[in-house]
């Protein structure tokens, strides 16, 4: 019963429209962000390090078949030059994040790490994909810190239209997010907000899994499909009716931000390069006031940022324009300060007022 209690309210919140309630949600998430995370926000120097995939997820400029971007795969040493200026700026992690690119290797990637943790102070995360056992295993023991993989949406259904699997191989990425757990991991999940045929209440079921499975880090983002892929170009259509469809809105993502810190108040999130996107003016500020206590800015050299197209137009706010305050000093204007060291997961013993009564 109790579960069901929860799914409802969670789900009411999803729906909810009155600017005051509303006002009541990014208020309560605000609180319980500050006295289980505390004021800081963490910066993760974001260093994306090779456009190839082998997928043809539906909505990924990534995706195996779009010839329309240049693939490109960084050298070690560039990907060091890169660490380096993270380090430089005082940031206390890198994320490392491709495509699901078996160029890849087990060994240079093992190697890549080693290298970053003997050289460095930094942590280390991953974002590599659905990779196997043995190669996380073999990095985790390198001294990777961290490991990101999104379950995109609990609806199983939905998740396999969209994600074909590799031949001979299944997309089980909820028994991924085990195994890196099981190998010591920090684990980072998430899922992608108003994705054709998401329904409000598998969105709920997403938000109830985020504390089933205990994430450390939890990123959210709106779906933003690039033009040159299926979704994109309008040729999928899902069997679900318009009232049931959740919107790709900024609103309905901060909803979700602040849901998930309710839900997980220790967890680390971050306000979302995707949410920049959305509102470039406000959209960082709007995450971190409303639950996130993490930002990742793009160290990943120009020459290729342009062809890591996910989706398009990514705004990139580890430049600022000339004269335009850095995403620092916007930090430090809302009254937050910047997190020092890799920001790990901190489990307080301070009580919260619990899920139940947060969302009531």
């Amino acid at each position: 019963m109790a579960a069901d209690d929860d799914r409802a309210r969670v789900l009411a919140w999803l729906r909810e429209e009155d600017p005051r309630r509303l006002e009541a949600l990014w208020r309560m998430a605000d609180t319980i962000r500050r006295e289980h995370v505390g004021d800081a926000v963490h910066l993760r120097g974001l260093i994306e390090i090779s456009a190839h995939c082998g997928r043809q997820c539906f909505y990924c400029g990534l995706r195996a078949e779009n010839a329309r971007i240049e693939r490109y795969r960084m050298r070690a040493d560039e990907i060091m030059d890169t660490v380096r200026e993270a380090e430089r700026r005082g940031y206390g992690t890198v994320v490392l994040q491709s495509g699901e690119d078996f160029g890849l290797t087990r060994f240079w990637v093992e190697s890549l790490v080693e290298r970053i943790k003997r050289e460095t102070g930094l942590a280390v995360t991953l974002g590599l994909g659905e990779r196997s056992e043995a190669e996380l295993a073999a990095w985790r023991r390198a001294g990777a810190d961290r490991y990101l993989l999104k379950f995109e949406t609990s609806d199983r259904e939905l998740y396999r239209q969209i994600h074909p699997p590799l031949p001979g191989r299944s997309s089980e990425r909820i028994a991924i997010l085990g195994t890196l757990r099981t190998l010591g991991y920090e684990t980072g999940s998430g899922v992608m907000v108003g994705i054709p045929g998401q329904s409000y209440a598998s969105l709920a079921e997403d938000i109830l899994l985020f504390r089933e499975l205990d994430l450390d880090m939890i990123g959210i983002g709106p779906y933003l499909p690039h033009p040159d892929t299926p979704m994109g170009r309008g040729q999928w259509r899902p069997g679900i009716a318009a009232e049931e469809q959740v919107p790709n809105s900024e609103q309905m993502t901060c909803k979700v931000i602040a849901l998930a810190r309710l839900t997980c108040p220790d967890a680390n999130i971050p306000s979302t390069t995707a949410l920049a996107t959305l509102n470039r003016v406000r959209g960082v500020e709007l995450g971190l006031m409303r639950g996130a206590n993490v930002f990742m800015p793009n160290l990943t050299p120009r020459r290729y940022r342009v062809n890591y197209q996910i989706y398009p137009g990514k705004a990139y706010l580890a430049d600022s324009a000339p004269g335009a305050p850095g995403i620092e000093d916007r930090i430090r204007r809302m009254g937050r300060i910047i997190g020092m060291g890799p920001g790990r997961r901190v489990m307080r013993v301070r009580s919260s007022p619990g899920l139940r009564a947060s969302l009531s």
